[in-house]
């Protein structure tokens, strides 16, 4: 698989190849203790490039538990990224995101090891796939990181780091994620394998995404961003996006068909419209509790309205009536 490369292909000696990996090692790393203000960022970076190098290098001939130490070097860059960005590698977000990145790694390498399978045993890796004729093992693997990287969506929006849209529509992708895992389950293909894979390649950048626009980062940190800077710009392009599937949200379009067939008089109408309006622009699927709760409190104050005028008219003399 990787005989193209141009270390096996010998248009670099290993000399140069170890001066230029220490070179960009060492230069990455005082780059980022340089360009970033918390020295985390270095640290982790330092210690990822150590884990990989050492670690993970020493365990691939060795024994199968490299993968696990392989997808820990996987996991911190969405960790680094998050302190680069003024977080903590401690904070829920931080370790959610390692977790996406953590858990992804199973399905997604597991079934390359298993497509490569008599490569990587002539290359005398330990691997779980190379001590796997049935590929029993590898099946299993799969399908159980895959279902637990299907509950990523319901823990974040569960610990109010992003809104419930998030887990609704993760159904659907690790749905189709879990479909095609449980099609290599039940029939160990190399044909099966190429899909988990293929598939993989396309889901983490979409969940990831979701990650983004639905995240309630965006709305804690708003009034916090600069003019002119590029979070601006992301931060725009995330309430238009959001705006637009409100739009579409089937919970908003029946609250605006209600508010065309409201027929009582003025000041009643007005009062219905406000509430259904500030409702339309808070989707209780888009935010969560705080919103549904201020939707229950609007809805209380619309009903009572109808009431009030229905009391009205049933207490009102005949001839008052229009």
């Amino acid at each position: 698989r990787t005989r193209n490369r141009p270390l096996p292909q010998k248009i670099v000696t290993p000399q140069f190849a170890t001066s230029l990996g220490i070179m960009t090692g060492c230069s990455g790393t005082a780059l980022l203790l340089q360009s970033s203000a918390d020295p985390t960022v270095a640290m982790l970076g330092a210690g990822n490039i150590a884990l990989y190098a050492g670690l993970y290098t020493f365990l691939k001939p060795r024994s199968e538990i490299n993968t696990w130490v392989g997808a820990v070097v996987g996991a911190i860059p969405p960790v680094m990224g998050w302190t680069a960005a003024g977080g903590s590698p401690f904070d829920i977000e931080s370790i959610l995101l390692g977790s996406t990145l953590f858990l992804w790694q199973f399905p997604h390498f597991f079934a390359l090891n298993w497509m490569h399978r008599v490569d990587y045993s002539r290359g005398g890796f330990k691997m779980i796939s190379c001590n796997d004729p049935n590929g029993d093992r590898t099946a299993n693997v799969i399908m159980k990181y895959a279902i637990y990287l299907s509950a990523i969506p319901f823990v974040s929006s569960a610990l109010d780091v992003t809104s419930s849209m998030f887990a609704v529509e993760g159904i659907l992708l690790n749905g189709y994620a879990l479909v095609v895992a449980k099609k290599f389950y039940d029939e160990r293909s190399n044909g099966n394998a190429r899909k988990v894979f293929l598939t993989s390649l396309w889901y983490l950048p979409s969940l990831l995404m979701l990650f983004i626009l639905h995240s309630k980062t965006w709305d804690k940190d708003n009034d916090k961003v600069e003019d002119g800077h590029l979070r601006t710009a992301l931060l725009d392009t995330i309430i238009s996006v959001k705006n637009f599937g409100r739009e579409r949200c089937l919970h908003e379009v029946i609250i605006h068909h209600d508010n065309e067939e409201i027929t009582l008089d003025d000041g009643n109408i007005l009062t219905i419209i406000r509430a259904k309006e500030s409702t339309r622009e808070k989707c209780p699927l888009v935010i969560g509790k705080e919103t549904v709760q201020q939707v229950a409190a609007d809805s209380v104050i619309a009903i009572k309205g109808v009431e009030d005028e229905n009391e009205t008219n049933v207490f009102s003399p005949p001839n008052s009536r229009s």
